[in-house]
């Protein structure tokens, strides 16, 4: 059986970035059809059905951040990711309160956009692995991680996370039971990966083991020199 393609949906207003991303995209066996405002993304993903969708921030008509909440509206499971200019960590956060599964700034790698797709569409096949439920909520052992809310609960017991707490925890998540890369998280919390943003990240997972505790049959573990795992023993 030949294996399915997967069909994206590319919203860039620059339309030479997009149409090196669609031949690139297209070369690696992706269905890709471009739009070049929000709009026409909107309208175009209500016609069609897509596995994917890449979406530019600042788009004439619509940005990025609407089109992305329209698309919630109706589908809560297609991966967004976001490919944008926008780096600050306000617009980051935003980027993943609205839906996203991820956040690429530019100047962006093209193998890099390659590898962050195919990690998406590897946890989305295995819905278990992420645990999320409709409305945004994930399942940690007995925890339930609400990310909109930023609360953590544990038997009726609510944790109020800071924003850098959440998105910590967030990505942990999507990558329950697999290495969350250090670069990663920093680039994407920290907007950069210096040593001082390190050495912050360290004291923000120490302070999620502490609130994760109570039940042993989670762990959040250190993977030396690579990153951080979010584990939940069965």
């Amino acid at each position: 059986m030949e294996k399915k393609q997967i069909r994206v949906l590319l919203a860039e207003d620059d339309r030479n970035l997009g149409n090196i991303l669609k031949n690139f995209l297209d070369a690696k066996g992706f269905i890709t059809a471009l739009c070049v405002n929000g709009q026409e993304a909107v309208d175009l993903f209500k016609k069609k059905e897509f596995d994917f969708c890449i979406l530019d921030i600042m788009m004439p008509v619509r940005d990025g951040f609407s089109v992305a909440r329209e698309f919630r509206l109706s589908d809560k499971d297609t991966p967004i990711l976001f490919l944008t200019a926008k780096s600050l960590q306000e617009d980051k956060l935003k980027g993943f309160e609205v839906g996203a599964d991820d956040y690429l700034t530019k100047p962006f790698s093209m193998e890099e956009l390659l590898m962050r797709m195919h990690a998406i569409l590897r946890r989305t096949e295995d819905t278990g692995k992420t645990n999320e439920g409709k409305d945004g909520t994930f399942t940690i052992g007995q925890y339930s991680f609400d990310f909109n809310r930023q609360i953590l609960s544990f038997k009726g017991k609510e944790q109020k996370l800071t924003s850098k707490e959440a998105g910590l925890l967030h990505l942990l998540c999507t990558s329950a039971n697999e290495v969350l890369e250090r670069s990663t998280a920093l680039n994407q919390i920290w907007n950069d990966d210096s040593y001082f943003n390190a050495r912050s990240m360290d004291v923000y997972i120490v302070k999620l083991r502490k609130y994760l505790k109570a039940d042993p049959a989670v762990e959040l573990i250190n993977v030396h020199g690579v990153g951080f795992k979010l584990i939940m023993n069965k």
